[in-house]
This record gives structure tokens, C-alpha cells and sequence, in this order.
């Protein structure tokens, strides 16, 4: 059991991979610091995969950067973020994705709150092995054999059409076509 639990955070799916990615590409665009990627102890925290942390020099920046993330979020994978907290004030601004939670804190907020500490059983992630592990995973899946994938598929039951059916289609086309003439009224 314990085992399995370790595993489960080692096997995140390739979406929520992707989707932190992502998240940490537009904290990198819009000029975040100090961007760190924790991969949560599931006996630690089990309410998440993993933790994205990054600093804005002003609350303009911390804004700019939730919502760029809430809407690439949006746009490349169809998400939207369980909730969002701390938005107005934006001195500490929690997006969270139920597998991962973003937060973006004004530079003096992270170094007093430093969360970072509070997780000391995570795993730091850098970008690039986040990206190497969500390669191998693609590669794992591309590299299963296709018979698996077409087993695993179940075929769907064709319609049958036959000279009955299809006569009572036009049949019904016809009927509506001459219903559509006849409750027309003429122009005055």
C-alpha cells in the first residue's frame, strides 16, 4: 500500500505534466522569479501532485501572471481553476487545479511565508526534468503495441438501413416539406 502511494505522485498524467509546464512557461514569459516545481509526498500532502511557485515584483505582475496562466490554462487544455484566492489584494495569489496548486507571491510575502520550507519532503523539480518525464511517458505510451490499443477498443454496432426505413425517412422528408407550403401565408 505504501508503495503504491509513492508511485501515485510518480505517475501524474501527461495532462496535469503539460499543464504545470505550461504554467511555469508563462511564469518564465511574464518575468516571474524564482519559479520552483514541488512534487508533493502523497503521506505528506494528499490533496495535491504538485506545488508551482514563482514571485512578482509588484501586484500589477503577480496579476498579470494569474491571468495568463488562467487563460492558457483555458485555451490549450479546456481547465479552469478549482478556486482562486487572494486576487484583489494579489500580495499572494493561489490558483488551484485540484492535481496542482499555483502560487504567486510578491517577492517579501514568499520570503515570509516560505512555503518552500513547509514542503521539505517534496521534491524540487526543474523544468527540464519535468519536461524529460513527460517525454518518457509519451514514448511509453507511443511504444505500446497497437493490438492493445485496438483490443482495448470496442467497435460500435452499425446501422442497419434498410429499404423500409429509408423509404420512411422520405416519406417524413416529403411530409414536412409540404406541411413547411402550406402554413406559409401569402404577402399582403
Amino acid at each position: 500500500m505504501l508503495h503504491e502511494t509513492r508511485n501515485h505522485i510518480r505517475t501524474a498524467s501527461n495532462e496535469v505534466r503539460a499543464m504545470v509546464l505550461t504554467a511555469a512557461a508563462v511564469c518564465e514569459e511574464k518575468k516571474g522569479t524564482d519559479t520552483r516545481i514541488l512534487e508533493l509526498d502523497p503521506l505528506d500532502s494528499g490533496f495535491t501532485d504538485f506545488f508551482l511557485i514563482t514571485s512578482g515584483a509588484n501586484t500589477r505582475q503577480t496579476e498579470a501572471i494569474a491571468d495568463e496562466i488562467e487563460a492558457r490554462l483555458k485555451r490549450e487544455f479546456g481547465a479552469y481553476p478549482n478556486s482562486v484566492e487572494g486576487r484583489r489584494v494579489a500580495e499572494w495569489i493561489l490558483l488551484d487545479y485540484v492535481d496542482f496548486v499555483i502560487h504567486i507571491f510578491l517577492e517579501e510575502k514568499r520570503i515570509f511565508y516560505d512555503i518552500e520550507r513547509l514542503r521539505k519532503s517534496a521534491r524540487k523539480l526543474d523544468l527540464d526534468e519535468l519536461k524529460a518525464a513527460l517525454t518518457k511517458k509519451t514514448l511509453e505510451v507511443r511504444s505500446r503495441p497497437a493490438e492493445k490499443k485496438r483490443a482495448a477498443r470496442k467497435p460500435s454496432p452499425a446501422k442497419r438501413v434498410t429499404k423500409n426505413s429509408s423509404r420512411n425517412i422520405t416519406k417524413k422528408a416529403a411530409a414536412k416539406k409540404s406541411k413547411a407550403t402550406r402554413t406559409k401565408k401569402p404577402r399582403s
